[in-house]
């Protein structure tokens, strides 16, 4: 009874989340969502064989490294009222590789070879620290339009390995459920991660100024993230299912 009474002022620190806040409201149901997903992607792993479980596994870790993020920055939200930028691209920095990484695993079983899961690592980092540079460090003057230039390069490298490159290449060898599951993700990669780069260009100065105006970059960026994580995880989960019903 003492340890509960002890524990009851943190109650009051609280923050009242206001019906208009639709970044603090994004901020919790992108963590909820994330850590609903994570529990089911963990507890549905041993459903499937070894050749799968590994993909599920991965699926898990990244909407539950993200759920972790998303719970610190709604605080970080909530006492600041800021955008918790840096938060944000540590999350990205250890799930964005590995949602490359699904495009491997997904194609071992067509012979992928380690080269083309680090060549897309690579790219990720690469797109993801420059875009750091432009959002948090070098914010004023060209700073932001070129080094989201820059992430963008490596961003459209990433679209073209995968929708052109050795990658479709495996993914048509393989067929099956795996071509389709590529397929999917690879929509992913172009119409959902074009999402951040709005919320970049919502957050930041150049050359593009007024054309996406009146967009709030952290609701943009939460929805996305919403989306593409427990989606990505979503088609490796249905792509395993469609496997074992053919076994």
């Amino acid at each position: 009874m003492k340890t509960l009474f002890l524990s009851m002022p943190l109650f009051a620190d609280v923050s009242k989340i206001a019906t208009d806040d639709y970044v603090g409201f994004t901020f919790f149901v992108g963590c909820m969502a994330m850590m609903a997903a994570s529990a089911f992607f963990f507890l549905s792993m041993n459903d499937f064989d070894k050749k799968w479980k590994t993909s599920i596994l991965v699926s898990g870790l990244i909407t539950f490294i993200a759920a972790v993020h998303y719970w610190y920055m709604r605080d970080y939200w909530a006492g600041v009222g800021e955008s918790p930028t840096f938060f944000r691209y540590v999350d990205w920095v250890l799930t964005v590789p590995l949602m490359c990484v699904e495009f491997y695993l997904i194609l071992k079983v067509a012979g992928a070879k380690k080269s083309l899961m680090w060549k897309l690592i690579l790219a990720s980092v690469i797109m993801l620290v420059t875009g750091y540079f432009g959002e948090a460090v070098y914010t004023t003057g060209s700073g932001p339009a070129v080094w989201g230039l820059i992430s963008g390069i490596a961003y459209f490298y990433i679209v073209y390995e995968i929708w052109l490159g050795s990658a479709k290449k495996l993914a048509e060898q393989a067929g099956g459920a795996v071509l389709r599951a590529h397929k999917t993700l690879c929509w992913f990669v172009l119409v959902g991660w074009a999402i951040y780069p709005i919320g970049y260009m919502a957050g930041t100065t150049g050359w593009y100024d007024g054309i996406f105006e009146g967009l709030n970059m952290d609701v943009i960026y939460n929805i996305g993230d919403a989306i593409n994580k427990i989606g990505f995880g979503l088609v490796v989960y249905g792509a395993a299912v469609a496997a074992r019903a053919k076994d």
